[in-house]
């Protein structure tokens, strides 16, 4: 082998090498703006978690179903007290349950679902009672 032929197989081997290392280089480059993405995307949905989690307050969860259980207590109160008509807040009151808006206005769903059932009658106008 002469000195020209080492000399060509030297060249051709670092054209490999410098072909490799800037596939590697290209690689590495999508690599991390895939890792700035994916960090920056992860950040957005630490915010939204604590600022979910501000807005909720401990144990005042919105109830999302609503169990045999919810619609039992209220009528076990109305049974409790014949004829006797209740608002939406007095109910939450005799049983202790949490008086804010939200709460209250998913009772007051429940009460006009009983009412389209024929268990309750709407005797004024946020007015509740047992039917007789």
């Amino acid at each position: 082998m002469n000195v020209t032929e080492l000399l060509s197989q030297l060249q051709a081997g670092q054209d490999l090498a410098t072909a490799h290392v800037d596939s590697l280089q290209r690689q590495l480059d999508d690599l991390a703006a895939a890792l700035a993405q994916a960090q920056t995307h992860l950040a957005e949905l630490q915010t939204a978690r604590k600022i979910v989690e501000g807005l909720v307050q401990p144990g005042n969860e919105p109830q999302t179903a609503a169990t045999p259980d919810s619609y039992q207590r209220l009528l076990t109160v109305f049974n409790d007290h014949p004829g006797q008509p209740f608002r939406p807040r007095e109910l939450h009151e005799l049983l202790e349950l949490p008086t804010d808006e939200a709460s209250v206005n998913i009772t007051r769903s429940r009460l006009g679902r009983l009412v389209r059932q024929g268990t309750l009658t709407q005797p004024g106008r946020g007015l509740y009672q047992k039917r007789t």
